[in-house]
């Protein structure tokens, strides 16, 4: 799954940074609405085992309220959350919310940042080959060039689907919760992970989620802490293709596969009876059956067994979470 990568001591090296009389915008200003994000999460934590406790990397202001968007595993279950702007000016935020479907976070600024948010853009109009910017907080020191080599489906063993991210590359050394900037200056998108072969001859990039994903559901986000979505059932199980079959690669601590009968190894052959071609393919069969909640029958190939018919029943992935404070 993914995993949480730590601020390292890296630049760009001077005569590689990226220099403002090269671009239309205020290249300053755009990336002082990047900041540096730290937190805490307890060692009972859902998410712990998995993501850690300590968690580090980048959100993104996009509001004059101290609004601020970054990749979800950053936050998710966090108690305590600092941010850092590049004129080293240090403050609190509580998180607002996380959306499991789109794998964002937003989390709010207890004292007043002095800079300037960055302006939304619009990832559809992003186009493969167009030339960007991916940037940590930092500013000129920790900004890449990149150029979009890729926009398709991602699909992650979490159960975690996205009908169009965007892929770049060159590999960003600190990707979690980067802001991707477009021509304008405007943010398109937020970094989420690293990618093995994601562009041309196999050359590794960074996976990076659209803003238009966050634009539907900022508002519920901000008043409620959800999304106003019925939530997807959730099996609580990490899958892999592999030899164009889905394998269980891992569960959840009591999760509903795990406490179903569902066995590490099983080949995943049917949802509700129809067969299932790739991983995508089998996360959206058992969303479309209905709510969290809702009984999926899945019919596996276990070594020594043979077929065996299983019923889960399915839940709610937030359920199992720390709630953020601001909603709790």
């Amino acid at each position: 799954m993914m995993s949480t990568n730590e601020q390292v001591d890296w630049e760009i090296p001077v005569e590689a940074r990226l220099r403002p009389e090269d671009h239309a915008f205020d290249l300053e200003r755009a990336l002082s609405a990047i900041v540096f994000i730290r937190s805490l999460v307890p060692e009972d934590a859902f998410t712990a085992q998995v993501l850690g406790t300590e968690r580090a990397g980048n959100g993104i202001l996009i509001s004059d309220s101290g609004l601020i968007v970054t990749v979800g595993y950053l936050v998710t279950e966090a108690e305590s959350v600092w941010l850092v702007a590049n004129n080293g000016q240090t403050v609190q935020g509580d998180v607002v919310g996380y959306d499991h479907e789109s794998g964002l976070g937003l989390v709010q600024a207890l004292g007043r940042l002095t800079v300037r948010p960055m302006e939304i853009g619009s990832s559809s109009d992003v186009r493969v080959n167009d030339n960007t910017i991916l940037a940590a907080g930092g500013g000129r020191r920790h900004a890449l060039t990149s150029r979009v080599v890729a926009k398709r489906e991602f699909v992650g063993s979490w159960e975690y689907l996205l009908d169009e991210a965007i892929f770049t590359t060159p590999v960003h050394p600190n990707w979690g919760g980067t802001g991707l900037v477009d021509r304008n200056g405007r943010l398109v998108g937020v970094g989420s992970l690293f990618i093995q072969g994601a562009g041309p001859n196999g050359a590794d990039g960074n996976m990076v989620v659209p803003i238009d994903v966050l634009k539907p559901i900022l508002d519920p986000l901000v008043k409620t802490g959800h999304t106003g979505r019925v939530p997807r059932p959730w099996l609580g199980l990490y899958a892999a293709d592999n030899d164009e079959t889905i394998v269980v690669a891992g569960m959840a601590s009591a999760g509903p596969a795990s406490q179903g009968g569902v066995m590490i190894g099983d080949e995943i052959l049917q949802v509700a009876g129809s067969p299932i071609r790739g991983l995508s393919d089998f996360f959206r069969r058992v969303w479309r059956l209905g709510p969290a909640g809702v009984e999926v029958p899945l019919t596996v190939k276990r070594e020594e067994h043979g077929l065996v018919e299983i019923m889960l029943r399915s839940a709610n992935r937030a359920d199992f979470l720390r709630k953020p404070r601001l909603h709790a």
